[in-house]
């Protein structure tokens, strides 16, 4: 889904309303009807995943991570396709579940059971709307950012992700970011968390950072152009700022 997931999904709606016509064609009525469904949720999620309308609210997960019953039966064509293509994607790679970018700060794909979480009891950032959090980690600490995979967290969902995860680390928690696959939106907070740790003093130099430990990721122009939004109206001091100022006062 690297290229865009609104036009995967139009393609994946256009492939799936074929289907319904030929079953329809050959006398199949019945069975052409979940085809035609599937075909409507695909068009739908493709349409609300454009950029200028970028709606990740449609799929209603809420702020505990808990996606509705509601949101999994009206859905189901899509959420299904995206769990399991996640799974099956990742275990065809054999990449690693996370990686440890920086001292307790790690990034990551969907832990979708407890050996893909990183050691420590780690404070969470769930950059996905498609992914619901699993019931292992309702005792982590958790922020969900929603947002669609291959597009871009808000400069204000960034900041706000930033904030928390710094907090977060001062009370000396490990933090886990993570995505789908921890390639593109997760790494995109990441970038901007390195940043405010002092760990990096751009979002391009905590790019090839988190490329030496992730070899993987891909952020997009979208995943950039975020970051230019948010660190030039970024409210959050870097710790090296921060330990500047406050060894002059």
């Amino acid at each position: 889904m690297g290229w865009g997931i609104s036009r995967f999904l139009f393609l994946k709606a256009a492939f799936h309303f074929l289907e319904f016509i030929c079953l329809r064609s050959i006398g199949f009525t019945i069975f052409s009807f979940p085809f035609l469904y599937a075909s409507l949720v695909s068009l739908l999620v493709s349409l609300a995943s454009i950029p200028q309308i970028n709606l990740p609210m449609l799929l209603g997960k809420n702020s505990d991570g808990s996606i509705p019953i509601w949101s999994t039966i009206t859905f189901s064509p899509y959420l299904c396709f995206v769990r399991i293509f996640s799974i099956l994607r990742r275990l065809w790679s054999r990449e690693e579940p996370y990686s440890e970018i920086c001292e307790g700060v790690y990034v990551g794909g969907w832990p979708y059971a407890p050996d893909k979480l990183p050691p420590g009891n780690p404070a969470i950032i769930d950059c996905t709307c498609e992914f619901p959090r699993k019931s292992e980690f309702s005792r982590n600490a958790y922020m969900c950012i929603p947002t669609w995979d291959t597009r871009a967290p808000n400069p204000s969902d960034i900041e706000s992700a930033v904030k928390w995860a710094c907090r977060k680390r001062a009370q000396g928690a490990p933090v886990f970011i993570h995505c789908a696959y921890g390639h593109g939106r997760s790494v995109a907070v990441m970038c901007a968390l390195l940043m405010a740790l002092g760990v990096a003093d751009d979002w391009k130099s905590a790019e090839k950072l988190i490329k030496q430990k992730r070899p993987y990721i891909r952020m997009n122009s979208l995943h950039r152009k975020a970051l230019d939004e948010w660190a030039k109206h970024r409210l959050s001091p870097s710790k090296k700022n921060s330990e500047t100022r406050a060894s002059l006062l």
